[in-house]
């Protein structure tokens, strides 16, 4: 399935109806009365968020909703049905803004939030709703009002409890799919993944957390260089943060303050997240070299594993690093 993490879509909720001219016509009642109906209401457009999506796909080429208007009123003092509300479902995590002033609507992380994000417009007044004792037989009516319109624009955040962040083949796509279920693309080339992958990883019997791979950054990537930034709002919302380095590199401790300056470069306060380095490829690393990663630090309170994905080495080490440090408070 393809994924689609930001799109923009016109909604129109419904016009309502509007109220009715109308006069009863009885035998042995003088002109009757007015009995013209209220129009209907206008449906509403709603944003609902749904575990059963992950992707915005469904509205990359639909490009506008819109919403059922309302009926007419009838004689008889009949009301116009109401139009049906429009709902649009999307994934948990979505956060709804404003097209035109990039103002947030709302954020829906949990299943079932909803939004109204256009309201249907109000039924018209038939004539019956004017009777009074001095005007026994009103011939005006009201237009039913317009139901509103807005250029909405979708963001989906990827709900995760820890983000792998790292150069491209630092190993992300490796240790996601060596931890979990997720079977991301790996090759040996650059950018191998290009969008962000999700996986859930079963540390003990009913323990378990969500992990996101988030495509590989380089140096000035907040600058638009590689992949850019476009996929970093994937991570906003996870605990922990995990550096893959590969320990082969020629200075990783280089490596790691670059991957951070970046992170600070995007949004100030995600390096303020709970952190782990991960000095991945250890299989293919020497004695020596061994010996020193063991002795590496990345700053105080940073915990630094040593890992092979492929391996398999030094992984339950890592997770229960991962895991006591999702247990301890933001």
């Amino acid at each position: 399935m393809q994924f689609i993490d930001e799109v923009r879509i016109n909604v129109k909720a419904g016009d309502g109806g509007n109220g009715v001219v109308s006069f009863r016509r009885e035998k042995f009642v003088p002109k009757g009365g007015p009995d013209g109906g209220n129009g209907g209401r206008g449906g509403d457009v709603i944003v609902r968020a749904t575990r059963h999506l992950n992707t915005l796909l469904d509205y990359k080429y639909r490009h506008k909703v819109q919403a059922e208007r309302g009926d007419h009123g009838r004689g008889k003092n009949q009301e116009g049905k109401s139009g049906c509300d429009e709902v649009l479902r999307v994934p948990r995590g979505t956060v709804v803004r404003n097209a035109t002033n990039r103002r947030i609507i709302g954020d829906l992380v949990n299943e079932g939030d909803e939004l109204i994000v256009a309201k249907g417009g109000r039924g018209g007044k038939g004539n019956s709703e004017f009777a009074t004792s001095t005007l026994q037989a009103p011939r005006h009516a009201t237009k039913g009002t317009l139901g509103e319109e807005i250029e909405l624009q979708f963001e989906l955040k990827l709900l995760a409890d820890v983000g792998l962040v790292g150069f491209p083949n630092a190993g992300k796509s490796t240790l996601i799919a060596s931890i979990s279920a997720a079977r991301p693309k790996i090759a040996d080339y650059p950018f191998t993944t290009l969008v962000p992958n999700l996986g859930i990883v079963r540390y003990q019997e009913e323990k378990s957390f969500t992990v996101a791979d988030i495509p590989g950054l380089i140096e000035g990537a907040h600058e638009g260089r590689g992949l850019g930034i476009q996929f970093l709002r994937h991570i906003e919302r996870t605990r922990v943060l995990v550096f893959l380095i590969e320990c082969i590199s020629d200075d990783p401790k280089r490596d790691y303050e670059t991957l951070v300056n970046e992170l600070k470069s995007y949004k100030r306060d995600l390096p303020k997240r709970k952190k782990i380095v991960a000095l991945t490829k250890t299989d293919i690393a020497d004695t020596d070299l061994q010996r020193k990663l063991l002795k590496m630090k990345f700053g105080r309170g940073v915990p630094v594993v040593p890992i092979s994905a492929v391996a398999h080495d030094g992984l339950d080490v890592l997770l229960e690093h991962i895991w006591e440090s999702l247990k301890q408070p933001d």
